[in-house]
């Protein structure tokens, strides 16, 4: 029995390590290729160990630094704020609706599912949110867009509220004295750290990889996120390199074009990859230590 549980142990350890491996491998390629020169890259592919290195695709973003350190000042913030945000916005929905006393509890419940399954399309979300909300070329077209709820999260997090937290620490609470407010900031939340956690590193990364916001409502390029700045940045160059106006095709020919490619997916994401193993901490945070009052 104890050798079948060794072997079961090493089969287990092999596949996750060939896992993991795969994970690893495409962000090792992706900064190798970031690294290597452009005529190698046309010329053998994509390869582990560059040839040839050149850093000529970060020599032509560090002439955006000025740019770059901005986009990333606006990225941080919307990515925090926005989060913060959202998660509040999303909690103050998903708590009432775990609620078996809230009236029309499942009428609205379906409301946010039916907002699942169907949407109002791109013009008219557009036209809502110029001509309600006034956020073109504002800052607020990067945040608002992603603070109003998520139905899937609110859902999710409702159920969390539902099958995680026992009604009866909550009614241990309102015989305390505690009033809903204080239930909720005194009980519901420090037990809830694992599906705030989860939700909030969700909306984060929505966030941070977030373009197609600043593509519809920004033409400002001062308020451009790191993501907007770098899809056009990768569409001026492809613009630049196809030109064939003047003879400008020889002087644009230079121009990096797969390499760039792959530092523009490095800068983007690099911060997330750093970020992301210290916020798994708090995923594992808020288990309900508590029991029901008797």
């Amino acid at each position: 029995m104890k050798r079948e549980s060794l072997i079961m142990q090493w089969i287990a350890h092999i596949f996750l390590g060939l896992f993991a491996l795969s994970c690893i491998l495409p962000f090792v390629l992706l900064i190798a290729s970031s690294i290597a020169d452009e005529a190698v890259i046309l010329e053998s592919g994509y390869s582990f160990i560059p040839k040839t290195l050149s850093f000529e695709a970060y020599e032509y973003l560090w002439k955006m630094n000025e740019s770059i350190l901005r986009a990333y000042g606006i990225t941080v913030f919307i990515t925090v704020f926005g989060t913060l945000a959202s998660l509040v916005f999303t909690m103050l929905l998903a708590y009432p609706l775990s609620r078996r006393d809230m009236p029309f509890r499942n009428a609205l419940a379906f409301i946010i599912f039916f907002t699942l399954l169907f949407n109002g399309g791109l013009v008219p979300t557009y036209l809502v949110y110029v001509e309600l909300f006034h956020i073109k070329n504002t800052i607020w077209s990067l945040l608002i867009p992603g603070i109003f709820m998520n139905g899937f999260y609110v859902l999710l997090m409702r159920t969390f509220f539902q099958n995680s937290i026992e009604p009866g620490l909550l009614e241990a609470a309102r015989i305390d004295g505690a009033g809903e407010w204080r239930v909720v900031f005194s009980v519901v939340l420090p037990l809830s750290t694992p599906i705030l956690a989860t939700v909030g590193l969700f909306q984060a990364v929505r966030y941070w990889n977030d373009w197609m916001n600043g593509l519809i409502f920004l033409t400002n390029t001062k308020l451009y996120s790191i993501q907007v700045l770098l899809n056009k940045t990768l569409q001026d160059i492809q613009v630049l390199r196809s030109t064939t106006l003047y003879g400008a095709e020889t002087a644009y020919a230079e121009l990096p074009g797969e390499s760039i490619r792959m530092a523009i997916a490095v800068v983007g994401i690099l911060p997330m990859l750093i970020a992301f193993p210290f916020s798994q901490k708090y995923l594992k945070k808020g288990i309900a230590l508590g029991g029901i009052k008797g």
